[in-house]
């Protein structure tokens, strides 16, 4: 199989420039998004329910982010969990996790990958439009 964009670009930019039209302040989160991929695919999900209550525009950058990679990954048959789950919500939380650890490895490896690519986009976006305010 040949290499594959999926569009990763494009799906940045637009994420890029609805958070800065949402809070622009929000974009400074792209470069935790990108350090957050070494921690891997439970821990990236998490972040946004970390946000989520006092940092409503983050969280939801955070999630659209998710989102967004998850459609991607359902073009090569990886089936990752994008439920709306509140930050109270332990039971949720937990079978979320579970899903996520569960993931074959290879599986594992190729979101990885592609979240990494993906990231790697949004700060490249974000350093193109961002403001000196922001």
């Amino acid at each position: 199989m040949a290499w594959q964009s999926y569009e990763l670009d494009r799906i940045a930019q637009k994420l890029v420039l609805a958070a800065r039209d949402c809070d622009p302040k929000s974009l400074n989160q792209s470069h935790k998004m990108r350090m957050a991929v070494a921690y891997g695919l439970e821990r990236f999900w998490g972040e946004h329910l970390r946000l989520q209550k006092n940092e409503e525009t983050k969280s939801k950058y955070w999630k659209a982010t998710w989102n967004a990679f998850c459609d991607v990954m359902q073009r090569v048959d990886i089936e990752l969990p994008e439920d709306a789950v509140g930050v109270e919500e332990t039971k949720k939380i937990q079978d979320i996790s579970k899903r996520l650890w569960a993931l074959p490895v290879e599986d594992q490896r190729v979101a990885i990958a592609v979240l990494t690519q993906l990231c790697d986009c949004i700060v490249w976006w974000t350093q193109r439009y961002k403001t000196r305010e922001d």
